[in-house]
């Protein structure tokens, strides 16, 4: 397997594996399939675009072009909270699961945040009952310091996230 930034040129497999996530898991994110499918590829590509405070990761498997996972740090800017970044969109194709591309993709993640000047602190949101993905990153050092009840409403059901940190 092999980490990378994910490029412009990337664009189409990271929109395919997006919308896969999307589609198959839509209580996983905060995006809908709807909204995203009707982005453009250029909207696409632009987001693809790093900079210092925002890269996503691609996993391929050994062999493979095809992307087999993903996952974006997104850095705050204004001055009183850029010591946080982000994690978002973290997703694993369901045929490569199983193989520890999630790990792979968040221990790059995190050796890159540890690596950035004054940045002191990654923060996400999982579903509360994704256990699977809780396990991942509680065994990665995360840590529960709050649920948010009724974060996300999907059709008539309401889900609770959990709020999650990590102390660089």
């Amino acid at each position: 397997m092999y980490i990378r930034t994910l490029t412009p040129s990337d664009a189409e497999s990271y929109r395919a594996l997006r919308l896969q996530s999307l589609q198959q898991h839509p209580e996983a994110f905060l995006s809908s399939y709807e909204a995203e499918a009707k982005l453009s590829i250029e909207t696409t590509r632009i987001r693809l675009d790093s900079s210092d405070g925002h890269f996503t990761l691609g996993a391929f498997l050994d062999g493979e072009q095809r992307l087999a996972g993903m996952a974006t740090l997104f850095r705050e800017s204004r001055p009183k909270i850029q010591h946080k970044a982000n994690v978002y969109a973290v997703y694993v194709d369901p045929a490569a699961r199983k193989h520890g591309v999630g790990r792979a993709l968040m221990e790059e993640l995190i050796a890159r945040a540890k690596a950035a000047p004054g940045l002191e602190q990654l923060m996400l949101t999982v579903t509360s009952s994704n256990m699977s993905a809780t396990r991942l990153y509680e065994s990665l050092g995360f840590v529960r310091y709050g649920t948010e009840p009724k974060a996300m409403k999907l059709g008539s059901e309401y889900l609770d996230e959990d709020l999650m940190v990590l102390l660089l």
